[in-house]
């Protein structure tokens, strides 16, 4: 097991019966700019705009690939049938001190409504609780992202309150928190 305080590399590729979760890097850079460029993917998101070129596609990847210990990772989902690159999943703000983190995912809109988030998750959350040593994993939903909202209640989170409103785009965006207790 990793030393959690100190230098070691505890992110490593993951794998599940379908998938191949490799550690995001610089080869990432087109599949990053595709997602959050594409408005689908950008429609619930309330912290920035979609992006506009490939370099902020490249800085998204850089804040994911600093040096650990960090608290934040990310993993691209690559169907393993196919080599093809169709999202990715990870963790924000893991405090080590409270075992507690934030996740995130997103999926190109090909790709949706075929259980590859569902089980990409579970391997993360996994991954959380027997490697991070998490116990508590927060989700953020915007209140509209019904299908969101549905993935994190399969994966055995639980609403546990309403965020504060959010504007961003002159709009108000309500979020629904969840938790999974490990």
């Amino acid at each position: 097991m990793a030393d959690l305080t100190g230098g070691d590399v505890i992110f490593r590729n993951l794998e599940t019966p379908r998938l191949l979760l490799r550690n995001i890097s610089d080869e990432d850079t087109e599949l990053v700019y595709s997602l959050f460029s594409d408005n689908e993917v950008n429609r619930y998101l309330f912290d920035a705009e979609p992006l506009k070129d490939l370099h902020g596609a490249e800085e998204i990847i850089s804040y994911y690939t600093e040096s650990e210990p960090r608290s934040h990772h990310r993993w691209v989902l690559i169907i393993k049938e196919t080599g093809t690159a169709i999202g990715t999943c990870g963790f924000h703000r893991w405090d080590r001190e409270a075992a507690g983190c934030d996740i995130g995912y997103d999926l190109l809109p090909g790709f949706r409504g075929n259980g590859y988030m569902s089980e990409a998750l579970q391997e993360i959350i996994s991954f959380a609780d027997k490697v991070m040593r998490i116990r508590t994993i927060y989700a953020c939903i915007y209140s509209k992202n019904t299908k969101s909202i549905r993935l994190a209640e399969s994966s055995g989170f639980k609403f546990c309150g309403q965020m504060r409103d959010e504007v961003f785009r002159g709009e108000v965006y309500p979020h629904r928190v969840y938790e999974l207790h490990l």
